[in-house]
C-alpha cells in the first residue's frame, strides 16, 4: 500500500511538472480565489521565515503547490528567480528578459503590479500537462523579508474565460473582507 502511494505522489509531480501530456481535469483547476490566498499566505511565510524560507517553494511535492498551480518566488530588484518548484533551472538566473509568445515581458510587468494589495498579469504559457501554449492570468504581491527588497511571490490560474475585472474582485473580496462577508 505504502509503494502504491508513492507512485501515485510520483506521477503527481510528474504531471504537474509537464512530463505527461494530456488535459486538466476541471476540478484539478486552481482558481483565483487560490491564487490569491496561496500568495498571500506565502508574502506572510517569507515575512516571519524570511530568505531561509526560500528552499520551501521549491519543492514541488510540497505545501506551495496545488492543483495545476503553484507559488514561486522572484527578486525584481536583483532580477532574479528565487525558487521555483516546477522550473529549478530558472533559479539563480535573470528573469526580466522572459517574455511570451507575444513579445511581453513577463516578469517586468509583474514587478509593476506586486505592491500591495497585488495585481494580476495575463500572458501565454505552458500548462502543466498541456502541449499548447495557454492563457495563463499571475497574481503577484511584494514580500516583506528582512534584510531583501524586491521580493515578490506569485501564483497562476489557466482561465479562458475570467474577465480582468473579475480577477480585481477577487483580491478586493479577499484583502478586504468587511466588503464581502462570508455569510
Amino acid at each position: 500500500m505504502n509503494g502504491m502511494i508513492k507512485t501515485f505522489a510520483a506521477i503527481g509531480v510528474l504531471l504537474g511538472a509537464g512530463f505527461f501530456h494530456g488535459p486538466v481535469m476541471a476540478a484539478d483547476a486552481a482558481t483565483a480565489d487560490e491564487a490569491v490566498a496561496k500568495v498571500q499566505a506565502a508574502a506572510r511565510y517569507l515575512q516571519g521565515k524570511g530568505a531561509s524560507g526560500y528552499a520551501d517553494f521549491n519543492n514541488a511535492s510540497g505545501r506551495w503547490v496545488w492543483k495545476d498551480s503553484y507559488v514561486f518566488v522572484f527578486d525584481c530588484r536583483q532580477d532574479r528567480m528565487v525558487a521555483h518548484p516546477m522550473r529549478p533551472d530558472l533559479v539563480g538566473r535573470p528573469i526580466m528578459q522572459i517574455t511570451d509568445n507575444a513579445g511581453k515581458y513577463i516578469f517586468k510587468e509583474l514587478c509593476k503590479v506586486g505592491a500591495s494589495p497585488g495585481g494580476w498579469v495575463e500572458y501565454a504559457w505552458q500548462k502543466p500537462g498541456a502541449g499548447a501554449l495557454s492563457r495563463k492570468i499571475t497574481y503577484t504581491l511584494a514580500a516583506d523579508v528582512s534584510f531583501a527588497s524586491g521580493i515578490h511571490v506569485g501564483a497562476g490560474i489557466y482561465d479562458d474565460k475570467i474577465t480582468m475585472a473579475e480577477l480585481a474582485k477577487v483580491v478586493e473580496k479577499i484583502t478586504d473582507p468587511t466588503k464581502y462577508p462570508a455569510h
